[in-house]
């Protein structure tokens, strides 16, 4: 991951109208957002007038979109809901399948009466069956959606959260695709922690900005290939967030990087000293100074 800096630039000449170089990081797609500046990037949308049900309603409808554009009509998909916000973007993602012709079965962690809030709201938007998950629950799923927890997983999954996410592990491990939504249920968003258990998944998509723990090993290991879905967040809700890291991209420090100009000489490149210790300690040194060559130092 690459950290915040005050010497971050952006590619503009100095003097023009271009943003400045902090809002240049801020606002890049790079950017990662922990589960708590994600949680206040949903709160400032919703207190800026979107109702958090419009936003379920987008990851859904994101899910959805990602599975059906790859799998045909009858396509027999598992949608496992967490008792959470999680849980809610799978029913609207079980709905919206359905719709489109796939054969859709949802499972859900927890009691259907129990649910709160939007997650309730979108439970109620499902019309089919709801059973309690168990192996035989997963034994013919050609696609299996994982929601039952996401970034923001604060505990160690054991009992029938665990369980689950095993059924979910040997379905993909007999060949059905797995798709985590924002990320695989057990793991830690902010470190990319196994909490207890956790899903592999095939793909994840995930809202607004990826999570460290899609990045950070073993998360990384477990995301697969990550999908980033706009849900109607926009940007500017970073500037009030701040965000400190962000994944490597060019983007991101080559404005920073050494330009070599027509009468650049080895006097006005600067000098650089590498420090080791003894000759068995000397493999990062040799790298460093390679690389410091390369840059282009006296």
């Amino acid at each position: 991951m690459f950290p915040t800096g005050a010497d971050l630039t952006s590619n503009a000449v100095p003097g023009d109208d271009a943003l400045p170089a902090d809002r240049v990081f801020a606002t890049s797609p790079h950017v990662l957002l922990d589960p708590a500046q994600m949680a206040e990037a949903d709160r400032l949308t919703i207190a800026a007038g979107t109702p958090g049900i419009r936003l379920m309603e987008k990851a859904g409808l994101a899910i959805a979109d990602d599975i059906a554009t790859r799998k045909r009509h009858g396509t027999r998909v598992v949608v496992a809901c967490g008792p959470g916000n999680n849980g809610g973007d799978g029913f609207v993602a079980a709905r919206l399948l359905a719709r489109r012709g796939l054969a859709v079965t949802v499972v859900l962690l927890g009691e259907r009466e129990r649910l709160t809030g939007d997650a309730a709201l979108a439970a109620a938007g499902w019309t089919g069956p709801v059973r309690a998950p168990d192996a035989e629950a997963f034994a013919s799923a050609d696609v299996v959606v994982d929601a039952l927890f996401g970034a923001g997983l604060s505990r160690d999954l054991d009992g029938l959260a665990a369980e689950t996410v095993g059924w979910i592990n040997a379905a993909r491990d007999r060949g059905a695709s797995v798709v985590a939504v924002d990320l695989p249920s057990g793991i830690d968003g902010r470190t990319g922690a196994v909490r207890g258990a956790a899903v592999v998944a095939d793909r994840s998509v995930t809202f607004f900005r990826r999570k460290p723990g899609h990045l950070l090993l073993p998360g990384r290991h477990h995301a697969g290939r990550i999908v980033v879905a706009d849900i109607g967040i926009r940007d500017s809700v970073l500037d009030a967030i701040a965000p400190k890291a962000a994944a490597n991209a060019a983007d991101l420090w080559v404005a920073d990087f050494p330009r070599r100009l027509p009468d650049d000489h080895k006097y006005s490149r600067g000098a650089a000293l590498v420090a080791c210790g003894g000759i068995e300690a000397t493999g990062a040194a040799r790298l460093a100074a390679a690389a410091t060559l390369r840059a282009g130092a006296g």
